[in-house]
């Protein structure tokens, strides 16, 4: 059995193993061991406060399997970005331009840093061990964020944001990176990178241009990895896509790689998503579901079979004992289709 599960102090270890497992360019795993404990303190704070909205809180959220109890994937939230330290991207604008004496016409792309985002949630951090693509992992990860969001919508934003990694090679050559970042930054992109995920976004004020930079003086190479993903994140597009994420001409003023976006509301999970009591029935249960806890603090979430006998809830003994559920306790499905 897989189950999401908040990060606890213990996993710092785990943690470190799958940030050094996910390499150059996953910019919030790009950081040493004092920084990520300080992240998991910050977490266990978050879930431990009753609050609302707030840009201190982080979530992290880890995928264990329950058999071996390896850590084997992770996932976060940001209840609101871009307060206190910009949230830098730079938005894709098309430009036109008309001469009578030629009588030519031509339109052409620009590129303008912007902090559009300010405010709003960000769901990001998403990765899995190689090993675990294709057995489901990364859709209980992923989607797990959803289950947790809709257990009180109220701690974040109405907009949810993510960002996607752009093309970085595994030696953290970026040719976004070399046509325009390394220009006014005078570093390589793994110091960039890593100096943005360690302090904070104001070298990016101090340095990155603040006119429109004109896409057809970039090289090829850099125009052809614009708002695409990484190879590696194909499958964590996919699953933003199915929730109603939206590609909207935004991307990484580092790597280049897509920014997507959707209303809160709008977000599949969160609106397909129902509360039932469940009764235990451990004979066989035929619809396959994700099914979560109504207990944000110690947020449990499985993908498991479930089934009904009228309007009634059945659910396995063992996955009800996963969620940490007591008698009369709700829980949330959400049923794969």
């Amino acid at each position: 059995m897989l189950i999401a599960r908040p990060a606890n102090i213990e996993d710092l270890d785990a943690i470190l193993e799958l940030a050094r497992q996910a390499g150059p360019g996953f910019t919030s795993l790009a950081v040493g061991q004092d920084k990520l404990g300080a992240r998991l303190r910050h977490s266990i704070v978050s879930f431990e406060s009753s609050s609302s909205v707030s840009p201190d809180h982080v979530y992290l959220l880890l995928l264990e399997d329950k058999i071996s109890g390896k850590v084997v994937g992770m996932s976060a939230i940001k209840a609101q970005i871009g307060i206190k330290d910009p949230f830098f991207n730079f938005r894709i604008l098309k430009i036109g331009r008309k001469s009578a004496v030629t009588n030519r016409r031509y339109d052409m792309d620009v590129l303008m840093m912007v902090n559009e985002y300010n405010g709003a949630t960000e769901v990001g951090s998403l990765y899995v061990l190689p090993e675990m693509r294709g057995t489901g992992a990364g859709r209980l990860i992923s989607q797990c964020r959803y289950m947790l969001m809709a257990t009180d919508v109220n701690r974040f934003s109405d907009l949810v944001v993510s960002e996607l990694r752009g093309h970085v090679d595994e030696g953290g050559h970026s040719p976004f990176w070399e046509a325009i970042g390394r220009k006014f930054f005078q570093m390589d992109f793994t110091e960039a990178d890593h100096i943005s995920a360690e302090q904070d976004s104001q070298f990016i004020l101090d340095l990155m241009p603040r006119y429109p930079i004109y896409v057809e003086l970039l090289p090829e190479a850099a125009r052809a990895v614009m708002g695409k993903t990484h190879p590696a994140g194909i499958g964590a597009r996919k699953f933003l896509e199915a929730e109603g994420f939206r590609y909207n001409g935004m991307i990484d003023i580092f790597d280049g790689g897509p920014s997507m976006s959707v209303p809160t509301q709008d977000i599949s999970t969160i609106k397909n998503s129902r509360v039932l009591s469940p009764k235990p029935d451990d004979g066989a249960l035929k619809l396959k579901a994700m099914v979560s806890n109504e207990n944000f603090g110690n947020f449990r979430c499985i993908m498991t079979n479930i089934d009904f006998d009228g309007e009634q809830l059945l659910m396995r003994k063992a996955d009800l004992e996963a969620l940490l559920l007591r008698e009369n306790d709700d829980v949330r499905i959400w049923i794969k289709r």
